[in-house]
């Protein structure tokens, strides 16, 4: 699979694939297995919205059915924007991390109803974020080029017969 090199002003060499690469690839699965997780959260919210129990007294209480519905939602354009991710294109990233920011949010509201999976997924939504932040490309520094000869300050001599361009002064 080719890529694209260019030579930035200070002489770097920028190397981009095409391709997602490295951890934007993982990145990208796990925005796929985390938005399937928060489709199957959802769905399990709406249609057995007594399963979940609030734990503690909360200030924001929100219905659980409603809950379930912005589960499954945010699930699919999670999953959506996960399969983007692939391409290696920039929106699809900008796409993810915006999503995947309006995840943590939604993680951290659910806290009350389901505490310990809410945390687990805010901390891959941060992985995620720092994943498709980090970008893939690669700066590779410039090649090393050897150094020009140094330049005498004083004009080499003349071969013997050859007439000078500068004629000597005259002493005065």
């Amino acid at each position: 699979m080719g890529g694209y090199v260019s030579v930035t002003e200070s002489g770097a060499e920028t190397y981009r694939k095409p391709f997602a690469t490295g951890w934007t690839l993982f990145a990208g699965c796990l925005m796929i297995f985390g938005g399937l997780m928060a489709v199957f959260e959802g769905i399990a919210a709406i249609v057995n919205h007594s399963r979940y129990v609030i734990v503690g007294d909360y200030v924001y209480k929100f219905n659980v059915n409603g809950w379930g519905w912005l589960h499954l939602a945010l699930g699919i354009v999670i999953v959506l924007a996960g399969f983007a991710i692939f391409t290696g294109a920039m929106w699809a990233r900008v796409i993810g991390v915006v999503v995947v920011g309006f995840n943590m949010i939604v993680n951290f509201l659910w806290l009350p109803y389901y505490p310990f999976w809410a945390i687990v997924l805010i901390a891959i939504d941060v992985f995620i974020i720092w994943a498709l932040t980090a970008g893939t490309h690669r700066v590779h520094p410039a090649r090393e080029v050897p150094p020009a000869p140094a330049t005498p300050t004083t004009p080499p001599p003349a071969p013997p017969g050859a007439s000078s361009p500068n004629p000597p002064s005259p002493n005065v």
